[in-house]
């Protein structure tokens, strides 16, 4: 077998991996990037629907996610590529009281963050909404500077930047052992290959990478549905999230795409786990009913097609962040809990910082809030 070192080795070219390789490619650092799948971004980046907030009710994740949002809206002035990124904001829509109170809570956490969250009345939410269903509508949050962005032209921008910076990605080849003497050996079904550090950003697999140094993570796939229609006039600038229990669904959200087709995403209740995606008869009869719900005006649009993904789920809704305390150099990236494509580009920056050793007093309390071996106590509301 082929025997190769690198300074890193990044485990995972999806939401996470592949920003992250660009990041430390900058920082000087020469990186592998291996994945089982055939080319980029082919696991649960190219299931996402491409929204992008700083809406969270963890500070580390509105942390991470305020960079991303500066990483995505400036990409096409910086590097040429257009990612379809469009700043259309994001609004939690509040029709009962429970609902009210939870966001409003959330908007005077966020306060001190400076994300640009405030609370509309429902007159001043139609207002942003016009084809909002207005009927017990008493409210909802509105975040301006979130928006979307494609994720299949933006992980692939991600990779091309990466490979300018001399990244290396190796595809269809799967890790079939890790071992550490020192630096890392990494087994695949084609090479070995060495490094000194080594990044798990697996995604739905990361547990199984965990399971070479017999540190398994608490990290549990459960699978979601998605949908796109056909292009019509624009009419609908932020993405709206639906928090309430509907039917076998815990939450819905949906937006207008650059390219005027409407994308959504249904949260099933009980959750589907496990890493088999398949599309259910449920899905589309209840997401019609919840949008339309909302959005009458949708009633005649047709829908093209819908898919399945999975979200790499933790116990309490927020991602491991952090080093292993049992390997040396291991970093873990994972249970992302369907963010990755958000999250990516602040996470990717964070990590180029602390093996750079150049972290921040933030990175310092965003990876001590989103540790690997934190008590998961509480969770995040806004999921």
């Amino acid at each position: 077998m082929t025997k190769r070192s690198y300074d890193v080795i990044i485990i995972g070219a999806g939401s996470v991996g592949t920003p992250t390789a660009h990041y430390l490619a900058r920082e000087g650092f020469s990186v592998l990037v291996i994945d089982k799948n055939a080319s980029v971004g082919q696991g649960s980046n190219k299931a996402a629907i491409g929204g992008i907030r700083a809406t969270h009710s963890n500070p580390a994740k509105v942390h991470l996610c305020l960079e991303s949002l500066e990483e995505f809206s400036s990409w096409q002035h910086t590097h040429g590529d257009d990612i379809e990124w469009i700043r259309g904001g994001y609004s939690f829509v509040a029709y009962d009281e429970d609902t009210k109170n939870e966001l409003l809570a959330v908007v005077e956490q966020q306060k001190p963050l400076q994300t640009g969250l405030v609370w509309l009345s429902a007159q001043e939410l139609s207002e942003v909404i016009p084809a909002l269903n207005r009927q017990n509508l008493l409210g909802g949050t509105y975040s301006p500077q979130d928006g979307s962005a494609s994720p299949l032209k933006a992980i692939y921008a991600f990779w091309s930047a990466a490979k300018i910076n001399k990244v290396r990605f190796v595809f269809d080849e799967e890790v079939i052992q890790i071992t550490q003497h020192g630096d890392f050996e990494v087994t695949t079904t084609k090479a070995q290959y060495h490094s000194h550090y080594l990044v798990n950003a697996a995604g739905a697999y990361a547990t199984d990478i965990g399971g070479f140094f017999n540190e398994p993570l608490p990290v549990r796939p459960n699978m979601h549905e998605a949908g796109v229609t056909e292009p019509v006039q624009r009419f609908l600038n932020p993405m709206i999230v639906d928090m309430r229990v509907v039917g076998n669904s815990t939450n819905i959200y949906f937006y207008q795409h650059a390219t005027g087709q409407i994308l959504f995403c249904l949260t099933p209740s009980p959750p589907i786990w496990g890493t088999k995606q398949v599309e259910t008869s449920q899905f589309l009869p209840l997401s019609a009913r919840r949008i339309l719900s909302l959005l009458p005006a949708l009633e005649m649009v047709k829908v093209r097609r819908t898919w399945s993904g999975l979200y790499p789920m933790t116990p309490d809704g927020s991602p491991l962040l952090g080093w292993s305390q049992k390997v040396d150099n291991y970093f873990i990236a994972a249970g992302m809990c369907g963010q990755g494509f958000m999250l990516g580009p602040g996470i990717g920056k964070l990590i180029a910082r602390v093996l750079a050793k150049d972290s921040t007093k933030t990175d310092e309390t965003i990876l001590e809030q989103l540790s690997p071996y934190r008590s998961f106590t509480g969770g995040e509301s806004l999921e």
